[in-house]
């Protein structure tokens, strides 16, 4: 999935950044209000059918934080 190679590398290091924070919902929770406050629609669209579509190449905090979007758009 070329096309979101762009936007796994944005929120991988949007993962990095949190990864380091000790509780995992934290985390979670920080990856998931930094995309729905900084990434416009159409990014946060792209990323959710990329997970919705078999994508693994997310840290884990980022995948579970996408499902959250993709739940609660």
């Amino acid at each position: 999935m070329d096309n979101h190679s762009n936007l796994i590398k944005m929120a991988n290091n949007i993962g990095a950044f949190f990864k380091s924070e000790p509780e995992h919902d934290v985390a979670v929770a920080g990856v998931e209000q930094h995309i729905r406050n900084f990434w416009e629609p159409r990014m946060r669209k792209q990323i959710v059918e990329y997970i919705q579509h078999g994508g693994n190449e997310l840290l884990d905090i980022v995948a579970e934080a996408v499902k959250r979007i993709a739940q609660k758009p």
